[in-house]
């Protein structure tokens, strides 16, 4: 570091360096002021929207709730971006749409949730393949159960996928699904009873195919 012998070169060194860098001093200071008040201002606006978003939703409920239409629900979900509240919405006109037997509905709201990537997705999805496999869309079923992440779900994951394999006709599948849920859920009689058919189902299914034979070749 360089000495300086007197006040008065010391004084016009500081001249000299505020001459020098004065002007980006001053505009980190600026920035750096800026960006914190931008932050605080960011933060405030979240926490407003959030607190908007909280109140929207209650609303939509309690109307959806004095009206027994759901229309409220889709208002809401239509005019608030993604989040917990639209997703917990969309939970609900899912419902109401089955109740209603309107599946395309209740597809629709499904499918809005299971492109999250958390534990309510998790959810929408594992609804979304029983709507798939009560429309006989199989193949979209077990693709929609590969989806699920969230181990917690692995007994319903594979016994829905069982239900989907043995309506497909796939035996073999349906029997190693249903084994693994039965490892998730020891003792399950539901699924045990479940496996125990698989034996029953394939008779069927091969007597089934030996009559369509026999008629082929009369």
């Amino acid at each position: 570091m360089e000495r300086y012998e007197t006040e008065e070169q010391q004084i016009e060194a500081i001249k000299q360096f505020w001459k020098d860098n004065g002007t980006a001093i001053i505009i980190g200071v600026v920035l750096g002021v800026g960006g914190l008040w931008s932050w605080r201002w960011y933060s405030n606006s979240q926490l407003e929207q959030k607190e908007m978003a909280s109140v929207a939703y209650q609303q939509s409920v309690e109307k959806f709730v004095e009206t027994e239409d759901y229309a409220p629900l889709q208002t809401f979900i239509s005019e608030n971006d993604a989040s917990a509240y639209t997703d917990l919405a969309a939970l609900i006109v899912a419902q109401q749409a089955l109740e209603k037997d309107e599946l395309s509905t209740a597809k629709e709201a499904l499918s809005r949730v299971a492109k999250g990537d958390d534990a309510v997705a998790d959810i929408a999805k594992i609804r979304l393949a029983k709507l798939h496999i009560q429309a006989e869309e199989y193949d979209q079923a077990v693709a929609q159960l590969a989806q699920v992440k969230a181990t917690a779900f692995n007994d319903q994951v594979f016994e829905l996928k069982g239900d989907a394999l043995v309506a497909k006709g796939d035996f073999n599948g349906a029997e190693a699904a249903y084994s693994q849920a039965l490892v998730e859920l020891p003792g399950d009689i539901n699924i045990q009873m479940k496996l125990d058919n698989i034996a029953y189902a394939r008779a069927q299914a091969e007597a089934a195919g030996s009559q369509e034979v026999s008629q082929d070749s009369e």
